[in-house]
C-alpha cells in the first residue's frame, strides 16, 4: 500500500478511535460558541451553497450559529492552512473538496500536510464534472471532439477554475487517455472560465454539474460528457467519457474536515449530524437536483475517499507534470 495512504487512512482510524484531548470541549458541550465553516473558495460557488445547507443544519442542531468564512486563493491551500493552525476543538471546520488531494502533490512545498493535519469528519455529496463545450465548436460528440482535436494540435484552448485546480487535473487526465494535445489557460475561478467560455475565447472546460446544468439545459453551452462513471440523472442522455475511454473518471466531492487533535467524541457527534443531514428528504431532493448524490458514512469512510484521491491525482500530476505557474 501506498506509505502516504498507509498513514492517512491510519489517522482516519485513529480520529474515530481516539480518546478525547483532556481539557478540551466534549460533545457532551460541544458547541460552546458559534462554529466557522471555512470555505476554500470565492463567494457564491458551489461550495459555499453547500457550506451554508450544511452550516444551517447543524445550526439548528446544536444551538448555535454555524458561520461561512470564505478563504480563497492558492488552490484551497489558503483556506487550508487557516483551518490547520486553528484551536482543535470542533469550533472551525473546513469545507474539504478534491483540490485538498490534488494540491498534496501539486505543490512540493507546503506549511502543512494535509494528510496529517486535517481529520476527516464526513463525506457530503458527490457529482460529476461535464465536458462542456460553446455551441459553436465544431464537435456535438466526443469522438468528434477528439478527432478535431488531433486534426487541428494547438487550437483548442481548455479552460479550468485554475492551475492545479479540480477541473484542470479532470481535463488532463483526458488529454492523456485521449491521446490529445490542448492549451491549458487557467483562470482565477470557475465563473470567469465559463464566462469566456460562454463568449468563445476557450473551446471546452470541465466545471461541475450544478456550475453548468442551466447553461446546458437553455442551450447556452453544449455538454459532450459527465466525467462520472455512470450517466447523471439530471443529464441522462450525456454519455459518460468512460464510454467512448474506459476507466476515466473524474468527481468532484464535498466534506467537512477539522484540525488534528480535534476531540474523538466531537468528530463523531458532527459525523453523525451530517449523515442525518443526508438523510432528510429536503436536503436529499435539493441535493439530486443539483446532479449531486449524497455519500453517507463514517469519518473513515470519507478518510478512505481522501486517500484513494490524493493517490489517483498524483499520478496524474507526475505523469502530465503539472507545476504551480
Amino acid at each position: 500500500m501506498n506509505p502516504v495512504r498507509r498513514q492517512f487512512l491510519s489517522l482516519a482510524g485513529a480520529a474515530v478511535a481516539a480518546t478525547v484531548v483532556p481539557g478540551i470541549v466534549t460533545a457532551q458541550t460541544y458547541p460552546t460558541r458559534p462554529v466557522r465553516i471555512v470555505v476554500p473558495y470565492p463567494a457564491g460557488g458551489a461550495g459555499e451553497s453547500l457550506a451554508r445547507l450544511m452550516g444551517q443544519w447543524l445550526q439548528d442542531r446544536l444551538g448555535q450559529p454555524f458561520l461561512i468564512e470564505n478563504r480563497p486563493g492558492a488552490a484551497t491551500t489558503i483556506g487550508t492552512e487557516a483551518v490547520v493552525k486553528a484551536l482543535p476543538d470542533g469550533h472551525t471546520l473546513l469545507l474539504v473538496a478534491p483540490a485538498s488531494a490534488v494540491s498534496a502533490t501539486f505543490y512540493d512545498k507546503l506549511n502543512f500536510n494535509f494528510i496529517r493535519d486535517i481529520a476527516p469528519v464526513a463525506a457530503i455529496s458527490l457529482e460529476p464534472y461535464v465536458m462542456v463545450v460553446n455551441p459553436s465548436f465544431p464537435a456535438e460528440t466526443i469522438a468528434e471532439f477528439i478527432s478535431y482535436a488531433k486534426a487541428n494540435p494547438g487550437k483548442v484552448n481548455m479552460a479550468s477554475s485554475g492551475n492545479g485546480t479540480a477541473s484542470h487535473v479532470a481535463g488532463e487526465l483526458f488529454k492523456m487517455m485521449a491521446g490529445i494535445n490542448m492549451i491549458h489557460i487557467p483562470y482565477r475561478g470557475g465563473a470567469p472560465a465559463l464566462t469566456d467560455l460562454l463568449g468563445g475565447q476557450v473551446q471546452v472546460y470541465f466545471p461541475t454539474v450544478p456550475g453548468a446544468i442551466e447553461y446546458v439545459r437553455t442551450g447556452k453551452l453544449r455538454a459532450l460528457a459527465v466525467t462520472s462513471a455512470t450517466r447523471s440523472e439530471v443529464l441522462p442522455d450525456i454519455p459518460t467519457l468512460g464510454e467512448l475511454l474506459p476507466g476515466y473518471e473524474a468527481t468532484n466531492w464535498f466534506g467537512v474536515g477539522a484540525p488534528k487533535n480535534t476531540p474523538a467524541d466531537v468528530i463523531d457527534r458532527l459525523n453523525k449530524e451530517v449523515n442525518a443531514a443526508l438523510a432528510d428528504p429536503k436536503i436529499k431532493t435539493w441535493l439530486a437536483d443539483q446532479g449531486s448524490t449524497i455519500l453517507p458514512g463514517s469519518a473513515a469512510d470519507f478518510g478512505k475517499l481522501i486517500a484513494d484521491e490524493t493517490e489517483k491525482w498524483a499520478k496524474v500530476i507526475r505523469a502530465a507534470n503539472i507545476k504551480p505557474e
